[in-house]
């Protein structure tokens, strides 16, 4: 009984600290308050406004948001990672991407040059890209964390639910058509769930309306290269669902 009552204070705990972490996230983001505005148009000015240029203008906006969304991550003090970082590591890509990777957190070389996926684990996502018909610059990358952990150690709840809105905005903002979660800390942080990135693999799911598949890790396909076989299987299938469109 004692045990129970003292995993439902942790829970209640890294609850509070999620919330905590959402109203800091939106404080810093210039968000205070919602107005509901009327505005009255003529029927010029709504014959000048064609859902093509509607489009276009919502898209702009969208990217210059996503611009103020990574100045603010990178002055972000939100968890301690802040205090052993050497870069804030916000994404890269296209901010128009179809397809859009997210992996776990930055590593060491990732923490040096402020990109993500730059090492060796890198260099075999851009080959996964390429072998589907991509280009790194097609494609859009972030991570769950913001920040490199230290001594590249697993993320620990708190810093996932301070950082975590940082990535629901980006994911917002980009629009894909896909999402692919690589590993087991990006997949299960996205699709809420304790199931292991083994029984996640190899099919599609919902996030919140968006296609999401996972599959492993390529730090641990570098690892475990027989696992490759899967991964190839896995982005496959991303492959063919984009051609789909």
């Amino acid at each position: 009984m004692q045990k129970e009552i003292s995993e439902i204070r942790n829970e209640i705990a890294t609850l509070t600290k999620g919330i905590k972490a959402r109203l800091e996230y939106e404080k810093s983001f210039g968000i205070t308050a919602i107005k509901r505005t009327e505005q009255t148009t003529t029927k010029q000015e709504e014959e000048k406004t064609t859902p093509t240029t509607a489009i276009k203008e919502n898209k702009q906006s969208d990217i210059e948001l996503l611009s103020s969304l990574k100045e603010n991550a990178l002055k972000c003090t939100l968890c301690g990672l802040h205090q052993t970082r050497t870069n804030v590591v916000f994404g890269e890509g296209n901010p128009n991407a179809d397809l859009m990777f997210v992996g776990e957190a930055p590593g060491y070389y990732e923490d040096v040059k402020g990109l993500p996926f730059v090492g060796k684990a890198g260099e075999l996502l851009t080959k996964i890209i390429n072998a589907i018909d991509f280009k790194r610059e097609d494609i859009y990358i972030a991570n769950i964390l913001k920040c490199r952990p230290p001594e590249n150690r697993n993320p620990k709840p708190d810093e996932i639910a301070f950082c975590y809105p940082y990535l629901e905005k980006q994911i917002d903002l980009i629009k894909p058509k896909i999402i692919c979660a690589l590993g087991t800390f990006a997949a299960q942080s996205l699709l809420n769930t304790t199931e292991s990135i083994g029984r996640l693999r190899g099919k599609f799911h919902d996030y919140h309306g968006t296609k999401l598949i996972a599959t492993y890790h390529p730090a641990y396909l570098l690892r475990n290269p027989e696992e490759k076989r899967k991964t190839w299987e896995d982005v496959q299938k991303v492959r063919d669902y984009l051609k789909s469109f």
